[in-house]
Order: structure tokens, then C-alpha cells, then sequence
């Protein structure tokens, strides 16, 4: 069973992501489209947490600048332990690469590069030499259930496999947390949890942190908490009485 950790102010270590009156606007010309209002967000260190809302409530948005891909206009982001306003465009670039893992709904694999070689890809931007990239490559791709698919393409791979060669990736560099963005949306009803179970044993098992966005409510119950986001706020969750099936209390979003 996964300890349930609940954030202290008296402990900032135990705290992985802390966002405090997050704003963000898409301008376009003259044109100013909010999209964050004011966010507060606390993520405890070894914790699953979902996001759920409607479409363009400011889920991807909000996962972007926790994964230092975008900046905040006003507010606090504070992730592992870094005030990630503060960072110059280098230190996130490496905050990125060696501390946030990404797994993203449409895969993002390389169709010219086999299995192994995709999941080499972060190791080798790192600069790990190519033999230690393959052998780290390899054991990934075992510990997702794929250590015989290392030669094949992306192309010849089902939906679900590609998945797994996505979170394979994720995890090459040994990152402390985990963004996923709608991990499941492109999988069908038997993949779809089965991925998020093996997402969810190689992240916050082994101590890592998962903040995943998501719309497929078969998969809530792999969550310690799930957040409702809408009108760029995040909106209060309620505990279940029950324990869910990924063996933690999971909440359930009141709208």
C-alpha cells in the first residue's frame, strides 16, 4: 500500500509541486485570452494526482508550467524544491531534462527510431555514451513488459505498446516527477487502465511524484486525489469512503 502523504508548511521536502495565485493569458495581437485565475496548487513528494475538467479549463495549460515548458504571468511555481520564476531559460531547460519526466497522449515517439533507440533519446541528450544509453534503454523496456520489442518500430507497435515505450522514456533519466497528459485518451478500455496501473507502479511506488491530466474517469481510482479545474481555478474534492483499487484513498471531483 502507498502511504497517503499529506504536505506540511513545516517541511518544504515533503512538498514536490507548490503553485500559489497562478495566472496565464494566451495573447494573440491585442487580443488577451485568460486561462489561469488565480491557481493554488500543493502536490505532497510520492503522491498521484489527477486534473480533471472541461475542455479549456487550464489543465494542459497548468501541467505546462509545473513541466517549465510555459512561465506564469503572476504567481509562485515551486517545483522539487526550485522557484521555477526565478530559473533562466537554461536552468529550466535542465529542470526539464533531468528532474520532470513527460508522457503525453499522442505518444511523441520517433518513427525512425526503433523502441530502444526512443527511450535512449533523453540518455543520449544528457550525454550518456550509447552503450550505457542501450543497456538503461533495455531495462526500461523490460520493466514495462516490452523487453522483446527493442528493435521494432513505432509504426509496428499497437497503441497500448507505444504507450508503454512512452513511459519508458519518461522514466529514463530517473526523474522525480511525472507529467502525464491524457495518458489514456488514445487507448481502448482494456489498455487504458492497464497502462495507468504500470504509470502508477513505476512512479509513486518507487517514490516518485504523478500529477496526470485526464478526462477518462475509468482510471480515477488510480488517483490519491483527483482535482476539478474550471474557469482556471481549481475547485474543492471530496474523500470517498472507500479505498480505491490502486490500494490508497482516492477523492472523487464534486462539480
Amino acid at each position: 500500500m502507498i502511504a497517503h502523504l499529506k504536505p506540511s508548511s513545516n517541511d518544504p521536502l515533503s512538498v514536490a509541486v507548490r503553485v500559489e495565485a497562478v495566472e496565464k493569458a494566451y495573447r494573440r495581437g491585442r487580443t488577451s485570452t485568460p486561462v489561469l485565475n488565480g491557481v493554488d496548487l500543493t502536490v505532497a513528494a510520492g503522491e498521484c494526482v489527477f486534473l480533471a475538467g472541461p475542455s479549456g479549463s487550464g489543465k494542459t495549460t497548468l501541467l505546462s508550467i509545473v513541466g517549465c515548458i510555459l512561465t506564469a504571468d503572476r504567481g509562485r511555481v515551486q517545483i522539487l524544491g526550485e522557484d521555477v520564476l526565478s530559473l533562466d531559460a537554461a536552468r529550466r531547460v535542465r529542470m526539464r531534462r533531468d528532474r520532470i519526466g513527460f508522457v503525453f497522449q499522442r505518444f511523441h515517439l520517433i518513427r525512425g527510431l526503433t523502441a530502444l533507440e526512443n527511450v535512449a533519446v533523453p540518455l543520449r541528450l544528457r550525454g550518456t555514451s550509447s552503450q550505457a544509453a542501450s543497456r538503461r534503454a533495455r531495462e526500461l523496456l523490460e520493466s514495462v513488459g516490452l523487453g522483446d520489442q527493442g528493435a521494432a518500430h513505432p509504426q509496428n507497435l499497437s497503441a497500448g505498446q507505444c504507450q508503454r515505450v512512452a513511459l519508458a522514456r519518461a522514466l529514463a533519466n530517473d526523474p522525480e516527477l511525472i507529467l502525464a497528459d491524457e495518458p489514456t485518451a488514445s487507448l481502448d478500455a482494456a489498455n487504458g487502465p492497464e497502462v495507468m496501473k504500470l504509470l502508477r507502479r513505476l512512479t509513486t511506488n518507487q517514490g516518485r511524484t504523478a500529477i496526470v491530466v485526464t478526462h477518462d474517469q475509468r482510471i480515477f481510482p488510480f488517483a490519491d486525489r483527483v482535482l476539478w479545474l474550471e474557469n482556471g481555478r481549481v475547485v474543492e474534492t471530496e474523500q470517498l469512503a472507500s479505498p480505491s483499487p490502486a490500494g490508497v484513498g482516492a477523492q472523487r471531483v464534486e462539480s
